[in-house]
């Protein structure tokens, strides 16, 4: 496998419409992933000392986090909409190799952050809903 570079993560934001656009959420400089799965203990008596888990069972969940320089685009106004409203809204991740990642999350956190000498930045957090499906 090809090592592949951090700037082709790219988290897209969909415009709803038919068929389905999405636009990249401008200004990310860091983004990361999280895939997690609660596992399903099944162990008993006849299990020999060994922990058993059920296949396919539990709450799977993925998150997105990401952080940026404020640049006041349509897509970055668009979450912070998102964010003080508690809507849930059709993300995309994509990656370099071409695979993606699309589903249905909330923006669960938003932060904003400034020095008097900088540029204004951001972070933000997004939580699944529902299943997301590798493209």
């Amino acid at each position: 496998m090809a090592v592949e570079s951090g700037a082709a993560f790219l988290l897209k934001l969909s415009d709803n419409g038919e068929p389905e656009q999405f636009r990249t959420v401008a200004g990310l400089r860091t983004t990361q992933l999280s895939i997690s799965s609660q596992q399903v203990v099944v162990t008993n008596k006849g299990s020999g000392g060994w922990r058993e888990l059920l296949g396919g069972a539990g709450v799977r969940s993925v998150s997105i986090s990401g952080a940026g320089v404020f640049t006041g685009s349509d897509a970055e106004m668009q979450l912070k909409a998102r964010a003080l409203t508690g809507a849930l809204d059709r993300y995309e991740v994509s990656f370099e190799g071409g695979e993606r990642l699309r589903g249905t999350f909330l923006v669960s956190r938003l932060d904003y952050a400034g020095d008097f000498n900088g540029e204004r930045s951001y972070t933000l957090a997004l939580e699944s809903s529902g299943p997301v499906e590798a493209l």
